[in-house]
């Protein structure tokens, strides 16, 4: 099975977080939101001054220039954030400052230094046309208006955007839960001695972080032993109490890849696994309780590499927003990669600008301490050598 087919498969299966909470505004940076949200007044909601100046009638000024002025009556004066009821009179203008209202009648603003500062009458020695350095009633945004669509993640624009309508509160998805469950009797806990045999576990820190990174909830992330028991029993309780589940170890064909075993026991429906990739083809994706199961290599870079190719697809479905999906793009090789590969490979790169560059020459799936200069993967299709020049597909690590 291609990735492609892969990806596919996972998404069908997958089913949405149905939950919506009102979440306070300031706490909501990074959430989904929920539901199409309109606009419920107009923005700005009177007519106001884009400089400070004088406001007039364009007609009224038509033709001033600096040698023969026109002399307007000033009618008063306004503020930012005050307001009184001017009317309009022919060769009349106010006094307004950036951000103040624009009374009605009135409908563009002179700068200030295109007249003489006047008080009770100001020469102006430019004209301006209709709407100029004037704000209208809904510029920015209409009443009624679609503002932001149902899916959007909610970033620092959105954010402005809530907050000029005056919410103090949006409706969003409620966070999807993640279970991850490491197995391996070699794992140990940090800041525990590390006995012989024994190894610190990287995995699951790459995996929760990158999970609560895009906004997501991480239900648990536990160490399991290599035990059928403790495994089942673990992915019973997740089945129960989170979304979607990951383990990482036991899936290939070892005395101690247990997974297999234990999902068979689970009654769990197997959607693929043996995919053309490399690394991590015994990758598994399974279903039970209607709930998915992504059952990763225990070699770190593995894990990592098919975590970022499935994960994210998973999370757009689940959170019901495509701003989830991992990001894709074409960069120019700047280096050579000889190795011609029987399956399709993910080769660890560091993307910058219209370039692509192999900061390492260990590929080995076990190894993780070249990834800090890495931020992305190139897809080399199986039997194929890429050289330096040629255009690749690159897949970014994480999302962007």
């Amino acid at each position: 099975m291609e990735i492609e087919e892969a990806v596919s498969s996972l998404e069908k299966n997958i089913l949405p977080v149905a939950e919506a909470e009102d979440c306070p505004l300031c706490e909501s940076f990074s959430r989904i939101v929920f539901e199409d949200i309109y606009a419920s007044e107009n923005v700005p909601p009177f007519a106001k001054s884009a400089m400070d100046g004088y406001a007039v009638r364009a007609e009224d000024v038509f033709g001033a220039t600096k040698e023969n002025p026109v002399l307007l009556d000033v009618s008063g004066e306004l503020f930012a954030g005050s307001w009184e009821n001017i009317s309009y009179k022919k060769n009349s203008a106010v006094r307004v400052m950036t951000g103040s209202p624009v009374p009605e009648g009135f409908d563009s603003v002179v700068m200030q230094e295109n007249t003489d500062y006047g008080e009770k009458k100001v020469l102006v020695y430019k004209p301006v046309m209709a709407g100029q350095n004037y704000c209208a009633v809904g510029e920015d945004i209409k009443k009624g208006k679609l503002v932001i669509p149902k899916g959007r993640k909610i970033g620092r624009a959105e954010l402005g955007l809530l907050s000029s309508l005056g919410l103090s509160s949006v409706k969003v998805r409620r966070k999807a839960r993640v279970a991850i469950l490491c197995t391996g009797s070699e794992l140990s806990e940090p800041k525990t001695p590390l006995l012989p045999g024994k190894i610190y576990s990287s995995i699951g820190a790459m995996l929760s972080c990158s999970v609560k990174n895009i906004g997501l909830c991480v239900s648990k992330e536990k160490i399991l032993a290599d035990d059928e028991d403790i495994i089942l029993n673990e992915l019973k309780n997740s089945l129960s109490d989170s979304d979607f589940i990951i383990t990482t170890g036991g899936i290939s064909v070892g005395k101690k890849d247990l997974l297999p075993c234990v999902l068979k026991n689970l009654g769990a429906k197997k959607l693929f696994s043996g995919v053309n990739i490399q690394p991590g083809t015994p990758t598994t994706v399974s279903l039970a309780n209607k709930k998915i199961i992504l059952s990763l290599s225990g070699n770190p870079y593995a894990a990592l590499a098919n975590f970022d190719i499935y994960f994210y697809h998973a999370a757009a479905c689940l959170m019901q927003s495509d701003s989830l999906l991992p990001k894709k793009m074409s960069a120019e090789l700047f280096d050579d990669y000889s190795k011609v590969n029987r399956l399709r490979r993910f080769v660890r790169a560091r993307i910058s600008g219209s370039k692509v560059y192999l900061p390492s020459e260990n590929h080995a799936s076990s190894v993780i301490s070249n990834l800090c200069d890495c931020n992305c993967y190139i897809d080399v299709p199986s039997g194929t050598k890429i050289s330096k020049g040629d255009i690749v597909q690159v897949w970014i690590m994480g999302t962007a």
